[in-house]
């Protein structure tokens, strides 16, 4: 009961449909007062009004219920197969350096476990080997692909261009831009993580299990990546494949 309750206690704040359980909150106390004090026409109203409270709510929450439902087919016993590998990293932060400093906007997808074929298909694709020049050359100025996402997968740069879900998060700054609110928005309906170069402050920022990592470091940046993506497990793997 008590992992029940913790789990679901997660997937209200990464979902942020706390709202959904204070209407319920609030139905049940409403329920057990009436009850309490007899007030049998009131309880009869509540009995017969119940489906369609629960038809309203699944109407009017339906974004977080689905945000809740996105999350649980993310959990890993609901995962078949390995989770993608991701190599050169260097290279990713070396770009993401390289524009920071030069204040050009940077946004990758880093994929996981979920199915990215829409996003990939709303983009270029490359399928390019992963390099710190290729992603500077991108999100070049003026160049077709340098507004959208790219897209990481395998160690390769499977797509460029790609347009991504916008946060409807009322908790993001509002001097954030489209880059920061597409960021936030992938990694609330996927699991995967998404890196952030901000154009006009060239600022680093990390999006992730619906949360946003503002003004990151290099070392914070690397540090993150390689512990949710779980490189150090597959980099064993790898070594393994290469000896066998």
């Amino acid at each position: 009961m008590a992992l029940l309750l913790y789990s679901i206690y997660k997937l209200v704040i990464k979902t942020n449909a706390s709202q959904i359980f204070r209407v319920i909150g609030s139905v049940v106390i409403f329920y057990v007062l009436i009850s309490v004090l007899n007030l049998s026409t009131l309880k009869w109203l509540l009995d017969k009004i119940t489906l369609f409270l629960i038809i309203c709510v699944a109407i009017i929450f339906q974004p977080e219920l689905r945000k809740i439902f996105l999350r649980l087919g993310q959990q890993a016993f609901f995962s078949i197969g390995t989770r993608t590998r991701h190599n050169n990293i260097d290279s990713v932060i070396l770009a993401a350096e390289t524009l920071s400093g030069e204040r050009r906007g940077m946004l990758v997808v880093f994929v996981r476990y979920d199915d990215m074929k829409d996003i990939i298909g709303s983009g270029t694709r490359i399928q390019a080997e992963l390099s710190s020049d290729l992603l500077v050359t991108i999100f070049e100025y003026d160049t077709p692909l340098h507004d959208g996402a790219v897209i990481v997968q395998n160690g390769k740069i499977v797509a460029a261009g790609c347009v991504l879900p916008l946060s409807e998060s009322p908790g993001l700054d509002k001097s954030f831009g489209t880059r920061h609110r597409a960021a936030l928005g992938m990694s609330e309906q996927s699991d995967a993580v998404v890196l952030v170069v901000s154009e006009e402050r060239g600022t680093m920022s990390l999006a992730c299990d619906g949360k946003f990592l503002y003004d990151l470091s290099s070392k914070e940046i690397t540090e993150m990546l390689e512990e949710k993506l779980d490189l150090s497990a597959q980099v064993v793997s790898t070594k393994e494949e290469e000896d066998e």
